[in-house]
């Protein structure tokens, strides 16, 4: 377990997939499963690395038919009733980069991957215990389950969650490191090995993706007030070569199935 390390950049946080690609562990003989909330990188970074790789996008299908990475639509777009399409079948297609399906009712015969992977969707799905379920369902006896999430420190207070939550109502409130490894041995993994670590990020572009401008002048104000001895927010900004950066406390969990 890597506990207390700060890590900076002011890069997007794909950066990040190298220490998500060594915690995982994948191997050549790995036929890999990755649940995504929307677009993740995952799926492409692990391709090169396992003998195949298959990505389940799980938000609701968008009017006029669902589309995949870069506007195509997938060869194959399943339902939760279908689930007895063989995984060695058309969704394994290299050109269907990704699948749309219900992450309740994943559309894959019990055991059919070796690695079930799933980075920052978990909790935007309705029922993350069930969708837990459904992965550990498709993954092989003796098969690695990882989740990697954003957490909530375990002593952290709610202002913590409020800041991400004024960035983006949308954002589903994040959970303490123990609620989501209780999250997932509840859904019948043994947990092996945990990764919590600090990413230290810049304010600006993080902003930058607001929906609401005013939302983000008031996050940027309180920032700037924590640094000057206002009020805490949880999120410990300072102030580094003239620019505002903040934390995020990142986890990566990796169970057994």
């Amino acid at each position: 377990m890597a506990q207390g390390m700060t890590t900076r950049t002011s890069a997007p946080p794909a950066p990040y997939l190298g220490r998500l690609l060594a915690f995982a562990e994948p191997v050549r003989e790995d036929v890999c499963l990755d649940v995504t909330y929307g677009e993740g990188p995952v799926g492409a970074a692990m391709s090169s690395r396992v003998r195949h790789v298959t990505t389940v996008d799980a938000t609701p299908p968008l009017a006029g038919g669902a589309t995949c990475r870069g506007g195509r639509t997938p060869t194959v777009v399943f339902t939760s009733g279908n689930r007895s399409a063989p995984p060695a079948g058309p969704a394994f297609d290299p050109d269907a980069l990704t699948v749309r399906a219900d992450a309740s009712a994943l559309p894959y015969r019990d055991g059919s991957f070796t690695l079930v992977t799933s980075r920052f969707s978990l909790f935007r799905m309705p029922d993350p215990g069930q969708a837990l379920r459904e992965m550990l369902r498709v993954c092989r006896g003796g098969g690695r389950l990882v989740i990697a999430d954003r957490v909530r420190p375990n002593l952290a207070g709610p202002d913590r969650d409020r800041i991400e939550r004024l960035r983006d109502p949308a954002h589903p409130p994040a959970p303490s490191m123990a609620r989501l490894v209780d999250l997932i041995t509840d859904a019948g993994a043994d947990v092996r090995r945990l990764d919590l670590f600090t990413v230290e990020r810049p304010v600006e572009p993080w902003l930058a993706d607001a929906p609401d401008p005013r939302a983000a002048a008031g996050i940027r104000t309180a920032l700037a007030a924590e640094v000057d001895g206002g009020p805490r927010t949880g999120a410990k900004p300072r102030i580094i070569g003239g620019e505002l950066w903040f934390t995020q406390s990142w986890a990566h969990v990796a169970a057994h199935a």
